[in-house]
């Protein structure tokens, strides 16, 4: 989601505005299709094709989510109940605010969600939203300065641009959940859980079984709403031991 999300939405928000009537129409099984009005891509066209026929992102936009990625955590929440009420929970690589959204409404008027991005995240009361990099020190600093405590849950759904070699965009998550883990060892409280996302192939040996040593449960998932065709998945570690080493 990080800044790869931030701008294909902004991508297909665009195409939205720029498109007229006479630029779509539908068939009678109502799958939405494209006239040839307008110059675009092949990869383009199949790209916005695909958003206009995804049945989440017409559900996003009829429940009031900002993306469709907000069913991914509502799966992951169904399979593992990490989403409790009054939690306090750290939403990482948050825009456009999909799972914050999600996060509020499970936890509760008690409960505290932090939200921080690269991005500007439009304000959801009463979430706290913190622009900037996660990376950081100066970010850092400002976001363990506005807990109350340690978190409950901490939700990653960063991703770094994908460059298209697939052994690159694998290392360079993986980086992501490695600092994501780190963190858990300054912020997450024993007991506590932590969702990353990875892809196909799952989370490096070495990381995996450091994981495994301080959570009593760290397993895959792809939630149903996600892409058949998507390499990602979601890493889901429960019940954080931090008295083990890492």
């Amino acid at each position: 989601m990080f800044w790869g999300y931030y701008i294909s939405m902004i991508v297909f928000a665009t195409a939205l505005l720029e498109m007229s009537k006479d630029d779509i129409s539908s068939t009678r099984t109502n799958k939405v299709i494209l006239k040839d009005r307008k110059q675009r891509t092949e990869s383009s066209r199949r790209w916005l094709i695909r958003q206009l026929n995804d049945p989440y992102v017409q559900k996003a936009k009829a429940d009031g989510y900002r993306s469709r990625a907000a069913f991914k955590l509502m799966d992951i929440d169904e399979k593992f109940h990490l989403l409790k009420r009054g939690a306090v929970i750290v939403d990482l690589g948050a825009a456009p605010g999909g799972w914050t959204q999600v996060a509020l409404k499970k936890i509760g008027e008690k409960g505290q969600v932090i939200a921080i991005d690269l991005q500007e995240i439009e304000p959801l009361p009463p979430a706290e939203i913190i622009q900037g990099d996660f990376m950081e020190e100066a970010v850092l600093e400002k976001l363990l300065s506005m807990l109350p405590s340690k978190v409950d849950v901490v939700l990653s759904d960063m991703a770094s641009p994908a460059c298209g070699m697939t052994d690159v965009d694998y290392i360079r998550i993986m980086a992501l959940v490695e600092l994501v883990y780190d963190f858990c060892f300054t912020a997450l409280k024993p007991g506590g859980s932590m969702v990353a996302k990875v892809l196909r192939g799952g989370t490096e040996n070495k990381l995996l079984q450091s994981m495994k040593k301080n959570f009593t449960k760290v397993v895959h998932f792809k939630p149903s709403s996600s892409r058949a065709d998507s390499a990602e998945m979601y890493l889901v570690a429960i019940g954080f031991r931090p008295e083990k080493s890492a």
